[in-house]
């Protein structure tokens, strides 16, 4: 989950064609679980260093919007009210702990919360904060989005499965739309509209990929128009650099582009993993990472925010002082997954109890 930052057939073909394969145990597709973890490695590592070359490399948003959106298509398979309750769930009642903890915290250090409070109980907008605890609460705009698609993926469902490949191909219209008219409306409204438009493609190319929609695209036109994807976005990047950065985050149309392209050659050629079944420590790593993915994202900020007074501490022993890199960023890259795995394993049972599992303190 974040940085701050599709497919062709009739109805009757879309609901008779294969369905994708899963790699794994209990119907798992290991290639999804592989995506997933590696995607949060590249979020910690992206608020880490601010590369911006990463999100050319793996834009992980979009990754994750992907799977998800195909996750989602699998659960309307039951009726819709029941998901969407079973999703929230699962999303608000981690958010809500976020929401007291680092509100306590904030409210120590001034800050003064107006009506708008509520929207930390439902995260229709972003949620308010202050200053010092921006960097924990910014990242909240993936849950925000995430919401929306949610409760629009009965429609977009439905309206996907009319006509696929057009609705794939119109769905990258909104950004086009909005990036022209010059970003649309203002606040909150303005930001859940932006996001939702740059991500809309790869939802639904979650969607496609459940459906099986992907797996009879033949190969070739996917080979045609994923480069074709990636190189409209790549040059909007470049020629629409924000302060000389062509960071994705900061330009909406290529990161929709890029992310367009990329995930559609991560969803059309999915390698089995059959490795991961031979290398149980690897297996665990991505299993954690996959049961625990709101905790990992929800903390990761506030973990790097936590990491710098600790480095600070380090200077005041000598031989910290002395044997280590405390002025290297791969130091607090190091410290702030400890604090993670800290995390993880203090309040990583909140999803347990959200999804209506059995705590545990590691999956």
């Amino acid at each position: 989950m974040g940085g701050a930052h599709r497919r062709g057939a009739t109805v009757s073909d879309a609901s008779a064609g294969p369905a994708p394969r899963a790699a794994g145990a209990g119907g798992r597709d290991r290639w999804f679980d592989v995506l997933r973890a590696f995607a949060l490695v590249r979020v910690v590592t992206y608020h880490t260093f601010e590369w911006p070359w990463l999100g050319l490399v793996f834009p992980s948003m979009g990754v994750m919007f992907a799977l998800a959106g195909s996750l989602m298509a699998r659960s309307l398979e039951r009726p819709a009210p029941q998901v969407i309750r079973g999703r929230l769930r699962r999303l608000l009642i981690p958010l809500w702990v976020f929401g007291l903890i680092l509100g306590a915290a904030m409210l120590l250090h001034g800050w003064v919360p107006g009506a708008d409070v509520l929207y930390w109980v439902l995260p229709v907008g972003d949620p308010p904060g202050d200053a010092w605890g921006e960097q924990a609460w910014a990242v909240l705009w993936y849950l925000r989005t995430y919401l929306w698609f949610v409760l629009l993926s009965p429609a977009l469902l439905r309206l996907l499965r009319l006509a696929p490949v057009p609705v794939l191909a119109l769905s990258l219209v909104p950004v086009l739309a909005l990036t022209t008219l010059g970003g649309g409306p203002d606040g909150r409204l303005g930001s859940a509209l932006s996001d939702l438009s740059v991500f809309l493609f790869c939802w639904l190319l979650g969607f496609a990929h459940r459906d099986g929609v992907l797996d009879r695209m033949r190969p070739g036109r996917v080979v045609a128009v994923a480069p074709v994807l990636l190189a409209a976005g790549g040059w909007w990047a470049l020629r629409h650099r924000v302060d000389g950065s062509y960071d994705l985050d900061d330009i909406p149309l290529a990161q929709a582009l890029w992310s367009a392209g990329f995930v559609l050659l991560l969803l059309r050629f999915r390698p089995v993993c059959a490795w991961l079944g031979r290398r149980p420590v690897a297996a665990r790593v991505v299993k954690v990472f996959n049961a625990r993915a709101v905790t990992v994202y929800l903390w990761h900020e506030v973990a790097l925010m936590v990491s710098v007074p600790l480095i600070d501490l380090m200077w005041n022993v000598p031989a910290l002082e002395q044997h280590l890199p405390l002025d290297s960023t791969w130091l607090q890259f190091g410290v702030a997954w400890v604090l993670i795995a800290a995390a993880v394993v203090l309040l990583g049972w909140v999803e347990d109890v959200a999804a209506r599992r059995r705590p545990q303190l590691l999956p």
